[in-house]
């Protein structure tokens, strides 16, 4: 078969794909690599300068030789086209002996950045590194954290086009073996032309119909280990900063990594003040719609005149105005994170301050709806995924228009038909409110509360095979 004749033509002779002939007497050796994909210095210096000062060999003497003294860290004999086409695309040298014999060569390039601090899960305390879009180095961070044998990995290619390494990693004897397999079956599913990033897999591996998130993506490594060692599998996905956390149970929104670095006392009060803000962001438009709409006799009469003095001359319902604040702010937030950072803190000193006190004047709105919004929007960016920020805010709307509809009692509606929703959701066949409901008292000692103290447990008994707390 002639390999670089059928590689040309599959290929479009495209202009990054090197090919070089080399003659030793009786012997010829081609050579094929991608030039953007593969390190020029490696291949000169280790390959090409190795060949060179060959003297005349037989065939096999030829290819044993290659094989056993060319210092390459992953060299490998191919007998199978497919085979050669996956190790040109993935970085590997091609060396085809006599138009028979070929070799694959490990001469990627280094196309990734250095690992560096996390963007958007920032670390007070603990560990400043994060995944980069490296696969290796992404699966070394973990193993550094985790020196067990026991951890171990299930890799899998999916995308037609991409071939993208994923890697499925668990600790065996402490993870259920059906979460293993579960999870690794709804993969080899997976048919697509392409995986570009983790997120990509989400849809593949979500089971529930819930607003909230039951996949959590990461960029910390701590964290992914510290889900691995609670019985937890991670996905790693090549070409991707995020790793994604499976199963993921409501109150992981609600931690950090940061709570593991600080006092129990410490870690409760800023869990609660989360879990209040939670509350905050969905109820509190739809609270001041209700009692400004429906039930005004529920305020005091100094609050009550106060407000009604302030919208005396607003032209639009509450309900309306509370609608259009709250899309001017969703506006405002996703124009400063796509705008140049450079720019980005101008415009929203600009569209908070200038606009508002604006609207303000003009009697578009009421002072203290912006205020109402304002501390509404706030409340909801305490939790760091944004998945779940998205999911409050369709809850926000949800309410505020039964709250429009029905007053307080469209409040507690919204109250039922959220919990309910939550209640119902699964998570890879767990319930979603675990350890709520079902209720688990000793699973809650590390829930909104944090009473473990020295030793942290770490294995959840809903996730674990092995029973036995570590302390």
């Amino acid at each position: 078969m002639n390999y670089i004749e059928k590689i040309k033509k599959e290929s479009n002779s495209a202009d990054d794909y090197i090919y070089k002939e080399i003659k030793l007497k009786n012997n010829k050796i081609n050579t094929i690599n991608i030039e953007t994909i593969t390190s020029s210095e490696d291949i000169n210096n280790f390959i090409l300068k190795r060949i060179s000062i060959l003297d005349n060999l037989e065939t096999d003497s030829l290819t044993n030789y290659l094989f056993n003294y060319l210092p390459a860290t992953t060299t490998e004999e191919i007998t199978d086209y497919d085979k050669l086409k996956s190790k040109l695309l993935n970085g590997f040298t091609i060396i085809i002996i006599n138009d028979k014999n070929v070799l694959a060569i490990e001469t990627r390039r280094d196309l990734t950045r250095g690992v560096a601090e996390a963007s958007y899960e920032r670390s007070i305390l603990g560990p400043k590194d994060a995944f980069i879009e490296h696969y290796n180095t992404n699966l070394g961070l973990i193993r550094r954290r985790i020196k067990d044998i026991n951890l171990h990995i299930k890799t899998i290619e999916l995308g037609r086009s991409t071939k993208t390494k994923v890697g499925l990693l668990y600790l065996k004897g402490i993870v259920k073996e059906d979460l293993v397999n579960k999870t690794y079956k709804r993969l080899q599913k997976i048919n697509l032309d392409g995986i570009i990033d983790s997120n990509y897999l989400k849809k593949y591996l979500n089971d529930s119909k819930s607003l909230f998130p039951t996949i959590k993506g990461t960029e910390r490594p701590d964290l992914a280990s510290t889900a691995l060692l609670e019985g937890k599998v991670v996905l790693i996905v090549d070409n991707s900063p995020e790793v994604l956390i499976l199963p993921t149970f409501f109150i992981d929104f609600f931690h950090t990594s940061d709570d593991y670095y600080q006092k129990p006392i410490n870690v409760t009060f800023i869990r609660i003040i989360r879990l209040i803000s939670f509350i905050i962001a969905i109820f509190l438009p739809a609270f001041y719609v209700a009692i400004t709409t429906h039930n005004p006799d529920s305020m005091p009469i100094n609050l009550l005149l106060s407000f009604q003095s302030q919208r005396m001359s607003v032209p639009f319902p509450a309900f309306l105005e509370a609608i259009l604040m709250i899309i001017a702010f969703e506006i405002l937030r996703e124009s400063d994170i796509r705008i140049p950072s450079s720019m980005g803190t101008a415009i929203s000193i600009l569209g908070g301050l200038v606009l508002g006190d604006a609207a303000v004047n003009a009697g578009i709105v009421s002072p203290i709806m912006i205020i109402v919004v304002a501390i509404s929007a706030i409340s909801g960016l305490l939790i760091q995924s944004v998945e779940a920020i998205n999911s409050i805010r369709w809850y926000r709307f949800l309410v505020i228009i039964l709250s429009s509809i029905f007053g307080y009692y469209g409040i507690f509606l919204g109250i039922i038909l959220i919990l309910t929703n939550l209640a119902d959701t699964k998570s890879e066949g767990k319930d979603y409110l675990y350890p709520f409901a079902p209720i688990n008292f000793e699973e809650q000692k590390d829930g909104i509360l944090k009473l473990h103290n020295q030793g942290e447990k770490h294995r959840n008994p809903i996730l674990s095979d092995n029973k036995v707390r570590g302390k």
